[in-house]
């Protein structure tokens, strides 16, 4: 059994979490987690907080989107297709240490000329961040303890010149109860449907990211709820408010 406290984030593991999965196994797994963010419209929160951040870009000018923990690249071609439509240049950088959903990701990117990926781990002060102007954090978050993200979000906005969207979940015991009855009906892998409800456990109440927007400093922080029981937050330099 999976608990679930809203006074503290869980610190179970996620399947999905172990770097060797790969094969039918992932293939299954990546499908599953696009029927999740299809159906629950997650993909939108990221493109809406790409769009606010675009207002303190050049727009004449390349925009360079970074995907911290980009997975299969879903997003960034999603990115890829908002660029086109408001007539921008992006170009987009997608980062992840999971050698195989990248070359997922590359396999399914390859009509898109302006995309690009590389095998990162992102924790390691050693790496170097690539230039750019907003950064991307979707569903990456809750994945790691508190000293470890603080750390994170911080040389991100040491980095980013527009600043950071972040979109993850909401910890809450409905959103955790009604999870249960979606991947019954919904989701065919054991995985998704484990580490769905461990990311729940895993993820945050607002007084929580707020509590570290706080310790980063130069920041201006926004935090709005949206649906499914998720938050978007933007983190902008103080020098664009």
């Amino acid at each position: 059994m999976i608990p679930i406290s809203t006074k503290y984030r869980s610190e179970q593991a996620e399947i999905m979490d172990d770097f060797a999965l790969q094969g039918d196994e992932l293939q299954l797994l990546l499908t599953d987690l696009k029927t999740v963010n299809t159906l629950l419209g997650g993909t939108n929160i990221s493109l809406d907080g790409i769009t606010q951040l675009l207002k303190y870009c050049t727009k004449n000018e390349t925009i360079t989107i970074i995907d911290i923990g980009c997975g299969d690249g879903e997003i960034l071609r999603k990115c890829a297709g908002l660029g086109k439509k408001l007539g921008l240049h992006f170009e987009l950088i997608g980062l992840d240490a999971n050698v195989h959903i990248l070359n997922t990701a590359r396999e399914k990117s390859k009509g898109y000329s302006n995309i690009q990926y590389q095998t990162v781990n992102i924790l390691s002060d050693n790496v170097a961040i690539p230039a750019h102007d907003i950064a991307l954090c979707t569903l990456f978050l809750h994945h790691f303890p508190n000293d470890i993200i603080i750390r994170l979000l911080q040389r991100l906005m040491q980095e980013s010149k527009a600043g950071v969207v972040i979109n993850d979940l909401e910890r809450n015991k409905l959103a955790f109860s009604l999870f249960k009855l979606f991947s019954f009906v919904f989701l065919r892998t054991k995985i998704a449907k484990h580490d769905g409800l461990v990311s729940i456990a895993r993820s945050f109440r607002r007084n929580e990211l707020q509590q570290f927007s706080e310790k980063i400093s130069n920041t201006n922080s926004q935090i709005r709820w949206k649906w499914a029981f998720r938050y978007q937050w933007i983190l902008r330099p103080t020098k664009n408010t």
